[in-house]
């Protein structure tokens, strides 16, 4: 039995002693491996040699380089220019669905009775700035702060509603809408939704017609039709309509999304006010309030009590924005007095 013994290894003549340098460099220079270095490869070959190796080499010419496009590039072109690039990333986008048209309110406007307005204590438009129109700028800013901070056409739609009757929502309906009428470049369609006891037509000095509740019936109505305007600037009205004992019926129907639906779209700058019934009294205020995104829930000073708000506050729940708004009220318990700045409230 043999053993192999480690023998000493001694490097050929003439290598050179390297002390430094890696292990590869080392082992090169003891054992004579830098003789072994392949030949160097010409960067090009010969036409001969070239021709002789072609058929052997795989050969793929490069693509050109395509410009980067934008997806305005592919909106509008032909079927042809709009196939989509190899890579995903670089996949063209569909161009946006066009919105409907957008609904416009024509027909001659009429003439709001601005003695009418005063007899009531409502804002005259043309009387400058008074005690009540500050106070009602102040409610119409939070409303506008509301709807911009969600900017949908959900959140321009307000509804003014009251636990009880007689607690003053038609007159804070109609003094809202004035006030944000009084905004630039805006329009304001105030519905008389109050389909029991309508009175927005009569207060404004307006003759009633075809209304909301003939368009909600009548699926052949288109709700513009209907609208009438006024030589306020910016001020709309819709009229209630014939009764047909069947309110909250029509509310409740996909009609009513899309008559609202038609009102709203493609108009950012048109807010939408609804006169309601009183929300313990009928049930249309409790409808309404699913398709709104807004409601203003008026409590008279001295006359609404806690319970029968939070009753009427549990009907309007379907609305994400409940906002009270209290009414005829004579003792402020802060001392503020609005209005009195500049001589508006003299």
């Amino acid at each position: 039995m043999s053993v192999n013994k480690p023998t000493k290894i001694t490097p050929p003549e003439g290598s050179k002693k390297r002390d430094g340098g890696s292990l590869f460099e080392r082992a090169s220079g003891a054992f004579g491996l830098d003789r072994l270095a392949s030949a160097p490869v010409p960067s090009k070959l010969e036409s001969d040699k070239a021709k002789k190796f072609a058929p052997q080499r795989r050969k793929e010419e490069a693509a050109p380089e395509q410009p980067k496009r934008r997806a305005s590039d592919y909106i509008g072109a032909p079927a042809e220019a709009q196939a989509a690039p190899t890579a995903p990333a670089e996949a063209a986008a569909s161009p946006a669905p066009a919105l409907e048209p957008l609904v416009r309110f024509k027909g001659e406007k009429r003439e709001v009775v601005r003695s009418l307005l005063r007899e009531q204590g409502l804002i005259d438009p043309d009387g400058g700035s008074s005690t009540l129109l500050e106070e009602f700028r102040i409610i119409k800013r939070q409303v506008l702060a509301a709807a911009k901070a969600e900017g949908t056409a959900q959140s321009r739609r307000v509804l003014v509603c009251s636990p009880h009757p007689n607690e003053g929502k038609t007159f804070c309906a109609l003094n809202l809408a004035i006030a944000l009428a009084g905004e630039r470049d805006m329009e304001v369609l105030l519905i008389d939704a109050d389909f029991g006891k309508p009175s927005i037509m009569n207060k404004l000095g307006l003759e009633a017609g075809k209304g909301f509740m003939d368009v909600l019936a009548d699926p052949s109505q288109h709700v513009e039709d209907c609208v009438v305007g006024t030589d306020i600037g910016g001020l709309f009205v819709l009229p209630a309509g014939e009764r047909t004992g069947r309110d909250s019926e029509y509310l409740a129907s996909e009609r009513t999304w899309e008559v609202l639906n038609r009102l709203t779209r493609g108009a950012p700058n048109r807010i939408i006010v609804f006169d309601s019934p009183p929300a313990l009294a009928a049930t249309p205020a409790a409808e309404l309030a699913k398709h709104v995104g807004q409601a203003l829930l008026v409590a008279r000073a001295d006359m609404t009590g806690q319970a029968a708000l939070e009753d009427a506050i549990d009907l309007l729940s379907a609305c994400p924005d409940i906002k009270l708004l209290l009414n005829d009220a004579t003792f402020n318990p802060s001392g503020r007095k609005f209005g009195s700045y500049y001589g508006y409230g003299e």
